[in-house]
């Protein structure tokens, strides 16, 4: 499994306010668990902070250790929101992973939790 011990917070300079903070990576991997082929992912994460961020190169590293794992498209997405929320307790939180296309299809998976702020 990816390592969540990578995975860093700093406290939040606007916790008093609803925000949205949005971080994008092009160039996530990970390995088709039926076939061991490479899969290609970009990742949106999106959310709206409460006490506590995400440190980016903490979230980089993190994405870095699903590259030789075996996993699906759906865990991939799920199991970033999870650790996510464990990390930051988000008043909410969106994970989007947009998958290359492979045999003719592509792939978008979604997770969001908690309530989606007013204005988004």
């Amino acid at each position: 499994m990816p390592d969540t011990g990578l995975l860093e917070s700093f406290a939040n300079p606007s916790a008093d306010r609803d925000y949205v903070i949005e971080h994008v990576t092009e160039e996530f991997t990970s390995v088709c668990p039926k076939t061991g082929h490479p899969d290609f992912a970009v990742v949106t994460m999106r959310y709206c902070p409460d006490h506590q961020c995400v440190e980016l190169k903490s979230l980089k590293l993190y994405y870095q250790s699903f590259r030789n794992e075996g996993i699906f498209y759906e865990a991939v997405t799920n199991t970033i929101s999870d650790d996510l929320v464990i990390l930051t307790q988000p008043r909410w939180l969106q994970v989007v992973t947009d998958w290359k296309g492979r045999g003719g299809i592509r792939s978008q998976i979604t997770v969001n939790h908690g309530p989606v702020p007013i204005g988004i």
